[in-house]
């Protein structure tokens, strides 16, 4: 039995049907990441010793009758920006490389519960500002797929590890698309729900009003098994929902009869590249032959989506990473004379230049003088955005695109370039500006076998109808995976 070709939800149906203990499955995971690590470094810090103890610690409890559910000793791993009490959590920074937290993020809190097995901290992006995985102090993480390649980001390191095989799935964090970004660049499942429903409690800060925690995983099935765990009210979050709705496994429905879909005219216009457009619509044709009404439309505002995103955020980590400054946890510069001096030395030495480019660009535009300008207007865009959303969902029950304009782009090249690594992100952002739930899946490979995602995006609180219409997708493609192997005969033949 090769363990890590299974699913998150199917090894914990071993596990329960006692074909497996936990202790191996972990034990497989821990044996992958020593084969393969050091060419991937999807992590930051692997916890060996804890893991083993929590494997035979879970074990006794589905034994008992205490653990029953679909994730009960399955092995996760966790964007390192997620706080876990008592384990290394750096955001992939000098400024935290010595910070341990002393309580838990409510999502590893309710993973944990859950029954799953925590192996390590994932490899991220500075403070989560990026789109490869490139920008992090502790090096980088490349895409399993091909090594040459991003893995994309800013969860790059959670993407990568479920592609590996280095656990079974894994948390991220997306403000602009980093779960679904580095999830379609490593071909994986990746959802971003909507705004509010998974507890940012313990969630290392960015950008507060657009950040939000979602699984990556390697099928739809995990994905609404994962997130019916993740989804619990938090006092402890100002933002967060109280929903009555949260039994996605319900959707997990092979239907879309009926199924307005709607495909935006502005998604494949300029700078779209022809291999993903083609795969995007083959997608589309997929799910109207299973009975969806699939229809263009135009969608305005999306060239202002950018300019708009990172006024917002930056501005917004600006705020949220003051609190980096030397005086109560993190780096601390060993030299300096007077406070602020400290001040000074320890922020220009504790972060790098990715971040410093954000602060201070955040700082300008929430300056004396510019706040109007800039601020204000990019929020006043950002209400347009979601109203643009609200009318096209009048219509339309999912909206279907792509995820990114290219594939995967090769190791070094998107940091040349910040402004092209920044509108790389040109179909995922306004997502986050509008709080909408959106979820990556594979639909295909270009011609260098680079993964491509297809982008499904619902209403506020609709993820069923995203997780109806990517199994529907999925299950018709696998079906036909299994027609062509069975027509080329004895499995033998090209797929």
């Amino acid at each position: 039995m090769d363990l890590l070709t299974m699913t998150a939800t199917q090894l914990a149906a071993a596990i329960k049907e006692k074909k497996v203990t936990v202790s191996e499955a972990v034990q497989a995971v821990l044996a992958q990441i020593e084969k393969t690590e050091a060419l991937y470094h999807c992590y930051i810090t692997v916890d060996k010793e804890k893991a083993l103890e929590r494997a035979k610690e879970v074990q006794k409890k589905i034994d008992a009758g205490e653990l029953s559910g679909p994730l009960a000793g399955v092995p996760v791993a966790i964007k390192d920006n997620l706080c876990t009490e008592g384990l290394l959590t750096t955001c992939g920074s000098k400024m935290l490389g010595n910070f341990v937290p002393a309580y838990s993020a409510q999502a590893v809190k309710n993973l944990e519960e859950a029954g799953a097995v925590l192996i390590g901290k994932t490899n991220m992006d500075e403070f989560a500002m990026g789109s490869t995985t490139e920008t992090s102090f502790f090096g980088v993480t490349k895409n399993p797929v091909n090594p040459e390649y991003v893995p994309g980001g800013s969860s790059g390191g959670s993407a990568a590890a479920v592609a590996a095989g280095e656990c079974f799935f894994a948390l991220g964090s997306d403000t602009g698309g980093s779960i679904r970004q580095p999830a379609s660049f490593c071909g994986v499942v990746g959802m971003k729900p909507t705004y509010g429903t998974v507890s940012r409690y313990g969630l290392v800060a960015y950008a507060s009003s657009l950040d939000q925690i979602g699984p990556l995983c390697k099928d739809v099935t995990d994905c609404a098994t994962i997130l019916e765990v993740l989804a619990t009210h938090d006092e402890k979050d100002s933002t967060s929902l109280n929903r009555n709705d949260t039994d996605f496994t319900a959707a997990l429905v092979e239907d879309v009869k009926g199924m307005k879909i709607g495909i935006p005219k502005d998604y494949f216009g300029e700078g779209l590249d022809p291999e993903v457009k083609a795969a995007i619509l083959k997608a589309a044709e997929v799910l109207q032959e299973k009975g969806a009404i699939v229809e263009e439309f135009d969608l305005s505002l999306t060239e202002y989506a950018v300019p708009a995103y990172y006024t917002i955020a930056t501005a917004e980590a600006s705020s949220n990473l003051e609190r980096f400054d030397g005086v109560k946890y993190g780096y601390r510069t060993p030299d300096y004379l007077g406070l602020h001096n400290m001040y000074k030395k320890t922020r220009s030495e504790g972060f790098g230049a990715e971040v410093k480019r954000r602060i201070m660009l955040g700082s300008f535009v929430l300056s004396s003088g510019y706040y109007d300008a800039y601020y204000l207007k990019a929020l006043r865009v950002k209400a347009l955005i979601k109203k643009a959303f609200d009318e096209a969902f009048a219509k339309y029950d999912v909206i279907l695109g792509p995820v990114a304009p290219t594939t995967a782009p090769k190791l070094g090249e998107s940091l040349s370039d910040p402004l092209k690594m920044y509108l790389g992100d040109i179909y995922t952002i306004s997502v986050n500006l509008a709080g909408l739930p959106a979820m990556s899946i594979p639909c295909g490979k270009d011609e260098k076998g680079l993964p491509i995602g297809l982008q499904l995006i619902g209403d506020c609180y609709k993820e069923k109808n995203l997780i109806r219409a990517a199994y529907t997708y999925e299950r018709a493609v696998a079906a036909d995976v299994c027609a062509n192997t069975e027509a080329d005969g004895n499995g033998k033949g090209e797929v």
